[in-house]
């Protein structure tokens, strides 16, 4: 064997280079990770501004962009589109609602102790995820429009219970009152908690998109009969997929009863639903982070334009009209597409390359 040089010497006493944790993702999973961080770097910093307003509407875009996120984890991941995905939402959401209500009552006071507020916003996931088994149990039997409309007849059907049962749910009176602990009642501490609980959320989220999970569902999506093939289950795949889903909706829920301080049965209903389609559609559906942008998009504009106008429903039909005209892959399939004609675009600075001269061949 040769001796082993100095330089060689040298060489193995240098730490590894550090691998860049970016470098295996793709292209669209790099932009969402960039995105992801700008976004939650500027709303760290909503409080700051003067007044309430946006520190309510940012809590409003957090909670709603968690609903889109786990509307897409059926769409843009496993191919299926639900229009009663709000069911879950709304079951999380009375979940928290009548559990608080409970422990109001129960304690004479009037007020809820920390303790039960978390047992409050703990119990809705599980419950929420119980519903997406028994309606994800039907659901996935079927693909296409008929997997959208079975799932748009369990919504509604959930949504005329809760509106029938009025000595549980109060009909459509709703559940008034839910004041969280006073600590909560004030709106920045609300704020960041509900930053909290959405950013691990995301966290978790990721990781199961990014999962052989995960990817088994993009097979799913793109061939269901190839993935068969390979040895998937696929039936069971799309069912685990649905009752997650319902989960991370039932935690949205969660979080918007105390944030409402009420709920009411059109939480279920397929209005409701059509918000998380708009929300993906403008964000991009292809996007991990897609919903979360089309939540900023979809409220800031029901924010802005509500104080000048009535016809909120014209306006974000221009806009859902012009984002499918347009811009079909969402917001950021607009920017991807943009950022990649720059980088591909010839540099006008290095001119035009020389040609040569006429009768002779280019060496």
């Amino acid at each position: 064997m040769s001796a082993v040089t100095e330089q060689e010497k040298a060489g193995l006493d240098m730490p590894a280079p550090k691998p860049d944790r970016l470098a295996g993702l793709n292209a669209g999973d790099r932009l969402s990770v960039i995105v992801a961080l700008l976004i939650f770097g500027c709303l760290a910093l909503v409080p700051l501004l003067p007044g309430q307003f946006w520190t309510y509407v940012a809590t409003e875009i957090l909670i709603l962009g968690l609903f889109a996120m786990s509307f897409n984890l059926l769409h843009g991941y496993m191919g299926q589109i639900s229009f009663g995905h709000a069911a879950f939402f709304g079951l999380g959401a009375y979940t928290t609602a009548m559990l608080i209500r409970y422990f109001k009552d129960a304690s004479g006071s009037g007020e809820i102790g920390y303790a039960e507020f978390f047992f409050s916003l703990v119990a809705a996931p599980p419950i929420a995820a119980a519903g997406a088994l028994v309606v994800g149990y039907f659901c996935v039997r079927l693909t296409g429009i008929y997997f959208a409309i079975l799932t748009l007849a369990f919504g509604e059907l959930a949504y005329y219970i809760v509106f029938s049962w009025y000595s549980f749910t109060k009909g459509d009176d709703g559940v008034q009152g839910l004041l969280p602990p006073r600590f909560f009642q004030d709106p920045v501490n609300y704020y960041y908690f509900t930053m909290l609980v959405v950013g691990a959320a995301l966290v978790l989220m990721w990781r199961i998109v990014q999962s052989p999970f995960g990817y088994s569902l993009r097979n799913i999506r793109d061939n269901q009969r190839r993935t068969a093939f390979l040895g998937i289950n696929v039936r069971a795949h799309m069912l685990v997929n649905f009752v997650t889903a319902g989960a991370f909706a039932g935690v949205a829920g969660a979080l918007w009863a105390p944030f409402q301080r009420s709920v009411a049965p059109g939480l279920l209903g397929w209005q409701e639903s059509g918000i998380a389609v708009f929300m993906a559609l403008i964000g991009g559906t292809k996007y991990f982070i897609g919903p979360i942008v089309g939540s900023i998009v979809y409220t800031f504009l029901h924010a802005w334009v509500t104080t000048f106008t009535v016809y909120w429903p014209l306006t974000i039909g221009i806009v859902i009209l012009l984002i499918v005209l347009f811009a079909p892959g969402g917001v950021l399939g607009l920017t991807a597409d943009l950022m990649r004609r720059r980088r591909n675009s010839p540099d006008p600075e290095a001119g035009a390359p020389s040609l040569p001269p006429e009768g002779r061949l280019a060496p």
